[in-house]
């Protein structure tokens, strides 16, 4: 019986991990689909907005109708970058943060993926924020640059 004295606030705990609003700034349920070639979409275009990819409220939306696995879309946004001078790019994802609210989760929150890009010759730390569950205009952010 005291066990279950204790689920109330063991729920209340959990959902309160949650934040209550969405405060990404980008997400564009409105945008193309993104195009795939081979193992990486296609992206023709590097924003013009520095927060971009930078910033946990401004990140890449790379959501993609639906996948099994959690990484595909981020790994084949990312496959389509180079570096500043056509560098090929190594990646790796380091951390999730920031939860918000999603209809796209079972767990009803999406989280923010951030990955860590190194490049041949990089002499700073470069991380981009990464999101599966929202849909928004694939770009490449400032300082890197496309496949052709």
């Amino acid at each position: 019986m005291k066990k279950l004295a204790f689920l109330p606030l063991l729920l209340l705990l959990f959902t309160s991990c949650i934040s209550t609003r969405n405060t990404i700034k980008n997400i564009d349920d409105s945008a193309p689909d993104p195009k795939v070639f081979g193992d990486r979409f296609v992206v023709t275009e590097i924003s013009t907005d520095p927060k971009y990819g930078y910033d946990a409220d401004y990140p890449v939306n790379v959501f993609y109708k639906t996948s099994n696995n959690e990484t595909l879309n981020a790994e084949r946004y990312l496959r389509a970058l180079t570096g500043p001078n056509g560098e090929k790019l190594f990646f790796r994802k380091v951390d999730s943060c920031c939860p918000f609210p999603s209809t796209r989760s079972d767990m009803g929150a999406g989280f923010v993926d951030i990955y860590e890009v190194k490049w041949v010759g990089q002499k700073k730390k470069v991380l981009l924020y990464i999101n599966i569950y929202a849909k928004g205009v694939i770009k490449a952010p400032v300082g890197f640059g496309v496949k052709s």
